[in-house]
Formats: structure tokens, sequence, C-alpha cells
């Protein structure tokens, strides 16, 4: 992992070789205190370590501030075009701002929200993604990329001239390549935490793969220190996804991986049931385990034996495994029970 500075957000740091957070954002009105709460409790148990918020009113900011009172969890304040807005959740406590400098306009209003922060020991992101590049920065054709890092890089000089070097950045586009060359520019230039997505990445599965794509790159190149998966559907469903992507690249030890066989025609026990099965009682299980759950005698007993649980299906019945070795033969009714009990155990 490329070394970045250390970047303090309440009780999670990023950068500096930390572990890469996964941040989340809620979706629902931020003026709407209880949904806007129970929808934060909801990503904190599904493991979200930083949750934004967006605060385009006042009515918002009043939330907000309800908001934060009544939790524990590092808040990010998003702003857009009203620096007022900024200076205001400063003060009704953010633990940290992302704005996009291009769209809060006059740099005299970007050094009041920069002075503000300062006094409040709070970093700032400055988030660009291709939707809003700035003017004075529209790319040629095909160079979004380009533009995206030499804005970044702009705005990290002005930042720098005010003294202030608490940052976090981000150069986000809807385009996976353009994502992926904006970052690998940004991050030979930068010193400081790069949080990754792919923006408006879209919804189900066409998300999940621009997303896991997009930040698998970059991720497997050392490449960034938070990541928040961008999907049109349930923000929960975004920190899980987000933790895959990680477990995926072992960047992330914790939980249960389930090793599943695709099933075909040598298939004989329900391995589709079995596993989404498991799947779904062992979600908030902390410590580390491997499950293989494989459908045939081909591959089954080889890939069970690497897991530290696993099962091998024959006709109507599986072999269980318990790191590599065949503890039991039980009938295909039986096999989740006992790899419950095993999991538990």
């Amino acid at each position: 992992m490329n070394k970045t500075k250390k970047v303090k957000i309440r009780n999670v740091t990023i950068g500096g070789g930390n572990p890469v957070a996964v941040q989340a954002m809620t979706k629902t009105f931020t003026s709407d205190v209880q949904k806007t709460l129970a929808q934060i409790r909801q990503l904190e148990t599904s493991g979200a370590k930083i949750i934004r918020l967006a605060i385009p009113d006042k009515e918002a900011l009043a939330g907000f501030e309800k908001i934060r009172q009544k939790t524990k969890s590092p808040l990010v304040a998003d702003i857009h075009f009203d620096w007022r807005l900024a200076l205001a959740a400063i003060g009704a406590g953010a633990d940290k701002l992302r704005i996009n400098p291009g769209n809060i306009g006059d740099p005299e209003k970007v050094r009041r929200i920069i002075e503000a922060a300062r006094a409040a020991k709070i970093p700032l992101r400055i988030g660009l993604n291709s939707g809003s590049i700035p003017a004075n920065f529209q790319p040629a054709k095909h160079r979004r990329a380009a533009s995206l890092t030499q804005a970044a890089l702009f705005y990290i000089k002005m930042f720098e001239n005010f003294n202030f070097y608490d940052l976090v950045v981000s150069v986000k586009s809807t385009d996976v390549c353009e994502t992926v060359a904006a970052y690998r520019q940004l991050s030979k230039k930068c010193p400081y935490p790069l949080h990754l997505g792919i923006t408006e990445a879209g919804p189900g599965t066409a998300g999940i793969i621009k997303s896991s794509v997009g930040l698998g790159i970059l991720l497997h190149e050392g490449i960034g220190d938070t990541i928040r998966v961008s999907l049109t559907d349930d923000p929960v469903k975004e920190v899980e996804v987000g933790y895959q992507i990680l477990k995926s690249l072992g960047l992330y030890k914790k939980g249960i991986e389930i090793i599943s066989c695709p099933t075909c025609g040598r298939c004989q026990i329900d391995v589709v049931k079995i596993a989404g099965h498991l799947e779904t009682v062992s979600r908030g299980i902390i410590r580390p385990l491997k499950i293989a759950v494989m459908g045939c005698v081909v591959n089954g007993p080889g890939e069970a034996r690497e897991a530290d649980l696993g099962i091998a299906g024959g006709k109507g019945e599986g072999l269980i495994f318990k790191k590599g070795k065949i503890i039991k033969k039980v009938k295909e009714k039986d096999i989740i029970k006992n790899l419950l009990s095993l999991i538990k155990d």
C-alpha cells in the first residue's frame, strides 16, 4: 500500500498504512432525524467506519446537529455551493467536511472554511468528480482523467498555501478506466489519503461490477485509504460490497468467507440452498473462517481440505471436513445444522 499522510476522523485514523476504511453515505433526508439515525445504526451494524450525510440546506443542518448528539460514529458533512453551511456544519460537530472548492467559488470563502476546520481540528476532503470538473479545467476530448488530476493538484496547492495539510482527496468518475487513470496519476503526486469510489456506479449487478473492478485494480496497486461503493441501492448493500472487495484482496481478514462451487450436472446436493443459508446466518460473525461448500467429488474434497470447514457433496449426503480432515459423513438434510454447530464451536 502507498504510504500516505495520517489523517484522523474522530476515532478512525486513515492513511499511513492503516487499514482501508469502508465509508457509507445516508440516503435519507438529513432533516428527518429519526429515519437518518435508524439508517446510521444499520450502517454501524454492517461495519461502516465513517458515515457521510448530505447538508443541502438549513433544515438538513438542524437535523445534522441533533444527529451528531446521538451517535459516536465519525460523521462527514457533505457540502456544496454554500460556504456558510460549511461553517455551520463545523460548528454543529462535523468530524470532517467534504467540499468541492470549485462550486464554493471565491477562494476567500474557501479560506474561511479552511480556517474554521483548522480551529475545530478536523480534516477536509477535496472531493472532485467527472460531473463537476471546474470550468477552468474542462478537458479536451478523452482527457477527463488528466483534468480531474490537475484540478485536484491545483486545489491541494491552494489549501497548502493557506497552511492547511489535514486533507483527504478524491477524483471519482462514472467511468472505470477514467477513475483508475485519475487515481494512478494523482497517487504519484499526492501525499494525502485518497478516498476511492466509482461515482454513480448504478444499480444491481452492473454497479457492483463497476465498483469492484475499479476499486479492485487501485487497491491491488496499493492506492486508496478509504472506499465508498456508490450503488442505486440500500446503503447497507454498499457497505457489504465494500467489505467483499477488501476481503477478496486480502485487505480485510474478519468474518466468514464462503467458497462454493457454481454447480453443474455432477452436483448431487443443493449447494445454492446451503451456501445461501450459511451466508445469511453468518453475517455479524467477526472471527475469520473460510468455509467451502462443494457439490461433488471432482474438486470438492480438495477445496474442502483447504478451508477451515468444508462440505464435499455426494448423492444426498456429504463429507464434512475440519482443518483438512474428514470428521463425519452426514445426510444432506443435516449438513447446515452440522456446519452451524461447528461454526459456533
